[in-house]
């Protein structure tokens, strides 16, 4: 006598909709500039040696990365020389901050969830993926949970095996 036996896969079953974060940080290359490598001796700015060494740039180095400027230096650095280094490389690069990388993360993180369409998971039941490869600033998973707060019916943190429930409408 045989007996069939059916192989049921209750998530997706569950209507629950898997919504993974790092779908939206933005693919490219990212480049640092460390201002202190514009300064004479690493420390003073000096305009016309400035100049030189962004005259000296090829922005075909910054096409299509995303770029973040820094001073690792102990150096104050007038606002002009932030304005002067930006002109020269903006036409070519996809976005330009000031800050470490970390900062032009958080950046791309907020404009990825500012500017996505998250109108297909209304009264959606979401469980946003807990583990991932690639490394999103916490303040993204914060910004996601303002977005999708007011549109589905639950949001869970987690993997569909183990999850903490978040909030349901």
């Amino acid at each position: 006598m045989s007996e069939e036996f059916e192989i049921k896969n209750k998530v997706a079953e569950s209507g629950l909709v898997n919504f993974d974060l790092s779908e939206l940080v933005p693919k490219g290359t990212r480049k640092g500039i460390d201002l202190k490598d514009f300064l004479w001796e690493g420390m003073i700015l000096r305009e016309k040696d400035f100049r030189d060494k962004v005259a000296a740039i090829n922005p075909e180095d910054y096409r299509e990365c995303y770029v973040y400027i820094y001073n690792s230096a102990d150096a104050i650095v007038p606002l002009w020389a932030y304005f002067l280094l930006t002109a020269k490389i903006t036409d070519d690069a996809k976005k330009i901050v000031f800050g470490n990388r970390e900062d032009l993360e958080v950046l791309l993180m907020h404009n990825a969830v500012q500017t996505y369409d998250f109108t297909k998971l209304t009264d959606k039941r979401v469980l946003v993926k807990g583990c991932s490869d690639v490394n999103i600033p916490e303040n993204a998973y914060i910004e996601l949970v303002e977005q999708l707060k007011p549109l589905v019916k639950s949001l869970m943190f987690g993997e569909a095996c183990s999850n903490v429930p978040i909030f349901k409408n």
